[in-house]
């Protein structure tokens, strides 16, 4: 289950996922990280805006960033890399995933990773949270159905 929030420019997420039989609740700010990879000036655009949303939206230093490529699936239309899309995320210290919306390639795996990398981060957990079970049942798991594009 998803439930979407919109804000002035920024969307308030809140994921439910269950794994090894524990119900984990993400919060997620998206504030636009995802770019086109078939359309540089989505790519352009968002590098020169999105790191002010950041600074806007983002007060916690402990936050988990993420920035993703979409339409992977048209491959044969890129135009822009992945090494362009990792560079920006490196630079702004964010995890970083081309997935496609369409066939679903990586979008699991990106939630997936998103959830191991807060289960590492003990100040974003709630009190009373036991994330290393949890993290350990999450890596025990196999993913099947993604085509490997994923990078972090």
């Amino acid at each position: 289950m998803i439930v979407v929030v919109k804000f002035s420019g920024v969307d308030f997420k809140i994921k439910l996922l269950t794994t090894a039989g524990k119900r984990l609740k993400l919060t997620i700010w998206d504030t636009g990280s995802v770019y086109d990879v078939t359309r540089r000036e989505t790519f352009t655009r968002l590098s020169k805006t999105w790191v002010k949303e950041l600074e806007r939206c983002c007060t916690d230093p402990d936050c988990i960033k993420i920035l993703v490529g979409n339409k992977v699936d048209r491959e044969n239309e890129r135009a822009v890399t992945m090494e362009e899309g990792m560079a920006l995320a490196q630079e702004h210290e964010c995890l970083f995933f081309e997935c496609s919306a369409k066939t679903q390639a990586n979008v699991k795996q990106c939630f997936k990773d998103l959830t191991l990398k807060i289960l590492d981060v003990p100040s974003l957990l709630e009190k009373g949270s036991t994330p290393v079970n949890v993290k350990n049942q999450i890596l025990k798991q196999k993913h099947v159905g993604d085509n490997g594009n994923c990078c972090s």
